[in-house]
């Protein structure tokens, strides 16, 4: 399985982006992480919109280059 790295994370925002495109993205993080977790923040029945938050710790000893990654939300 590939590995998730930190400049991996703006590949997660580009839209649009395929649902299988971004199950193997969000797939990818999820095995890379050391832990991780969802909570779903809402969802609506008539429309079918959800928000789903994804929270982890990333693998640092895997992954390289830790020191020189910046991400501005």
């Amino acid at each position: 399985m590939p590995r998730f790295h930190y400049n991996d994370f703006r590949s997660l925002e580009k839209s649009p982006s395929s649902p299988s495109h971004l199950h193997s993205r969000i797939s990818d993080l999820v095995y890379s992480s050391v832990t991780a977790r969802a909570k779903v923040e809402s969802i609506n029945p008539e429309t079918g919109e959800y928000r789903i938050v994804l929270q982890g710790t990333l693998d640092v000893e895997s992954t390289p280059n830790v020191n020189s990654w910046s991400y501005n939300c």
